[in-house]
């Protein structure tokens, strides 16, 4: 059996215990979310802290992004000899002082460095805790565990996004940071407490992690990602526009909105867990062309308010639903080097959120307005799912190695 799937050394955990590793792990990704999701709805207090423009203030997003992509190989690679449990923690460790250094940046220059290390730690953190999750449980039951870790994620934008932006839009917004160091200490005794500690495989090293990005099934599963992807970000970094502008929704409402899309986030992310475990690809094929459809009538039904909050839901049910499948086969198609593969998944995300919002932001400056860049998201799911077709192919000529 390969690494990613080998269970602890330790004694199987019960049932209440596996329960708290994985939601150890998970409240990592709440405070991964909080940070990354919440400084674009308090970019106005930004600007106005830092006396910025609004691209500058826009930078720090991307300085975000770029240490996410950065950071997901280099740290996963890095860190392969080091044991599951030490490695997230010392991932955790890093995310907390880095947003902390955020909180005290005294200007422009040290926030967008503070905003860069900060993402550093996003995808290594997310790839080890999915291999740690996957390997708590038998195979069958990978992606249902592996979802769970992802739902952080997806619970941060219901619940600790908007509390964040109202913190910092009513206190202050430099608060943020101080929320998610918090939140990253909490995550830090979870972890340390609750999640079992595991060897470092043998035959691990920095050129064993780096054999992956040396598979075709890998750089194929991460085209996925950015392509399949890119559609969710192009609908979501311009909703608010969307939803005030086409649906005459008030601007007070919004953060319903956003509720909503992370209530389908949620939703979507357990659905696609459950759905992996029974097949990988069967779960590509079919989520793909589910988000290409739900983006088309998405772009029908923005014109009217209800039915726009309803799709908005299930916009955000049908792209989350394609993050578990994605990570297992990452998993899937390189086990020898589980932390960089999962963590490799997160870079793709990153980039499919620069996509994303490139391309709806240029058919919105060509005059197509705020419906077009779900028809682009469309499309970018259509190019996904023939991404995922030839994958397939392949894989039927040479399968995956065991």
């Amino acid at each position: 059996m390969s690494s990613a799937t080998t269970t602890s050394t330790a004694a199987p955990l019960t049932s209440r215990n596996l329960g708290l590793a994985i939601l150890a792990l998970a409240m990592g990704g709440v405070g991964i979310g909080v940070t990354e999701f919440t400084m674009m709805g308090l970019l106005k207090e930004v600007e106005q802290g830092l006396n910025i423009s609004t691209p500058e203030a826009g930078h720090l997003i991307s300085a975000y992004a770029l240490g996410v992509v950065v950071g997901a190989p280099l740290l996963a690679a890095v860190g392969a000899r080091l044991p599951r449990k030490s490695l997230a923690l010392g991932l955790m460790v890093f995310f907390t002082v880095a947003n902390l250094s955020s909180f005290v940046a005294p200007d422009y220059g040290t926030m967008l460095v503070s905003r860069f290390a900060a993402g550093l730690p996003h995808g290594a953190f997310f790839g080890v805790a999915a291999v740690i999750a996957a390997s708590l449980v038998p195979p069958t039951r990978r992606g249902w565990a592996i979802s769970m870790v992802m739902a952080g994620l997806s619970i941060s934008n219901v619940v600790g996004v908007p509390f964040a932006t109202w913190l910092g839009q009513t206190y202050g917004w430099r608060l943020l940071f101080v929320l998610v160091g918090l939140i990253g200490l909490l995550t830090l005794a979870l972890v340390w407490r609750f999640v079992p500690f595991q060897e470092a495989h043998p035959d691990a090293s920095i050129r064993r992690e780096l054999g992956a990005l040396k598979r075709l099934q890998v750089w194929l599963a991460i085209l996925i990602g950015v392509v399949g992807f890119g559609g969710f970000f192009a609908t979501y970094t311009y909703i608010a526009h969307t939803m005030t502008v086409v649906a005459g929704i008030p601007s007070s409402l919004i953060p319903v909105v956003v509720a909503l899309y992370g209530l389908g986030m949620v939703a979507g992310n357990i659905v696609g867990g459950r759905i992996a475990d029974k097949s990988v690809m069967g779960t590509l094929y079919k989520v793909l062309p589910a988000i290409a459809a739900a983006l088309v009538i998405y772009a029908v039904a923005v014109h009217w308010p209800w039915s726009a909050l309803l799709m908005v839901f299930v916009v955000g049910a049908s792209g989350s639903m394609l993050i578990p499948a994605l990570q297992t086969r990452l998993l899937d198609a390189s086990p020898d080097a589980p932390s960089l593969a999962s963590s490799l998944n997160h870079a793709a995300l990153n980039v499919a959120n620069a996509l994303g919002a490139f391309l709806g932001g240029l058919v919105i400056a060509w005059g197509w307005g705020y419906v077009a860049p779900a028809l682009v998201g469309a499309v970018l799911a259509v190019l996904g799912f023939g991404v995922a077709v030839l994958s397939g192919l392949l894989e039927r000529r040479q399968p995956l190695a065991g």
